[in-house]
């Protein structure tokens, strides 16, 4: 067996006879009816029903991550439903295939990079000072800090502007928005110019500031982003995209035969 040996256990839930619990949990009993989806899926991340303001942030942030246009995700997602359009769930598994670091965003290296950053405040350091050090030796070693820039956006990122402005209003800011806001500060110094604060690093930073874990902050890109597909996908079948964008890939790239 690969691995170290666990003990064979889970917490998440247990389907009987007679009912459904899920971490402890009677789902028809209890939770269905009383839970709105969002509650839900903290509750499944977490194992605890979320406060006001984490239900209130979780809303939030899906809603501003989850569509933005013809993505490669969404375009995978459209050829795979193209090419085979009996398999809805291979085409959206397409799409979640291709959510990563680059198309998808960064919100789990901001919220490392931030939680590493608060590390330093606590001890004693000012957050115009890590934000400095961070920046300054990110840019040294011919890095980019997650978080910043896009290739649509500029010079500011509505979606996560808005978030930070919905944040402030609900008294939700704390810390690791604080910090997000320093580093924008000095990455400007540092490049010489400002660059966008993107989504990701306000997602990181806001739900941070509400106690969610780095591993929820990595579950809600991928949440997101497949209601989305779904949405491309139902399109799709009424409004069928997916070979004209197979043909206009084939027309934009160019053949060239290597000659040795």
């Amino acid at each position: 067996m690969i691995g170290k040996a666990r003990e064979p256990v889970t917490h998440l839930s247990q389907a009987f006879p007679d009912r459904v619990e899920v971490r402890g949990r009677d789902l028809t009993g209890d939770l269905m009816g009383r839970l709105t989806f969002t509650e839900y899926v903290h509750f499944l991340l977490t194992g605890e029903e979320p406060t006001e303001e984490q239900r209130y942030v979780l809303d939030l942030v899906l809603v501003a991550l989850a569509e933005h246009g013809m993505m490669p995700t969404n375009v995978a997602a459209r050829m795979t439903l193209a090419a085979a359009p009996d398999s809805l769930q291979g085409a959206v598994a397409a799409g979640i295939l291709g959510a990563g670091t680059v198309v998808l965003g960064t919100s789990t290296a901001c919220a490392q990079l931030l939680e590493q950053m608060q590390e330093r405040v606590v001890v004693g350091e000012s957050p115009g000072d890590v934000a400095r050090d961070v920046a300054q030796e990110v840019h040294a070693a011919g890095g980019r800090v997650p978080g910043f820039g896009h290739p649509v956006h500029k010079p500011v990122d509505p979606r996560a502007e808005r978030i930070f402005e919905l944040a402030d209003e609900r008294g939700a800011s704390g810390p690791h928005i604080a910090l997000a806001r320093a580093l924008r500060e000095a990455v400007a110094a540092v490049w010489g110019k400002p660059l966008a604060l993107n989504v990701s690093m306000a997602i990181a930073a806001v739900m941070l500031d509400v106690g969610f874990p780095v591993a929820a902050v990595r579950a809600v890109p991928i949440l997101a982003r497949t209601a989305s597909l779904l949405a491309h996908l139902a399109e799709e079948e009424e409004h069928p995209l997916g070979f004209l964008m197979a043909s206009r890939a084939e027309q934009a790239i160019e053949y060239r035969p290597r000659l040795d």
